[in-house]
């Protein structure tokens, strides 16, 4: 199977970081390495895409970012731990419903085994 990257993941990237935060805290390299560890190495993303998808979740109240308060003895600069609000669960909730809906509706015009 081919490499999943850009216009396959449009619409349903942001869907996915709440996936990934709602069993754990985490950084942005943390996520990315999440999503592309639960994709079975078919998932590729870029900063370029994940960090905008971020400050949209942001923006939008669904995720919080709150500053390392010390590096812990690793090198380099703090990192943004970033975290679900309530209204990111709910939200992850309703994406999930949507999510299966248009499987099944996609799925039955394809032809795709229930």
């Amino acid at each position: 199977m081919p490499e999943i990257t850009g216009d396959l993941l449009r619409g349903h990237l942001e869907n996915m970081i709440l996936s990934v935060l709602e069993s754990n805290d985490a950084h942005g390299l943390e996520i990315l390495r999440r999503l592309e560890e639960a994709g079975c190495g078919l998932l590729r993303l870029k900063e370029g895409s994940l960090y905008p998808a971020l400050y949209r979740l942001e923006n939008a109240g669904l995720i919080e970012a709150e500053w390392e308060e010390e590096t812990k003895g690793r090198r380099g600069a703090r990192r943004r731990i970033y975290h679900l609000t309530r209204s990111g669960v709910k939200a992850l909730a309703q994406g999930r419903e949507e999510w299966t809906q248009f499987v099944q509706v996609v799925g039955g015009i394809l032809g795709a085994p229930a």
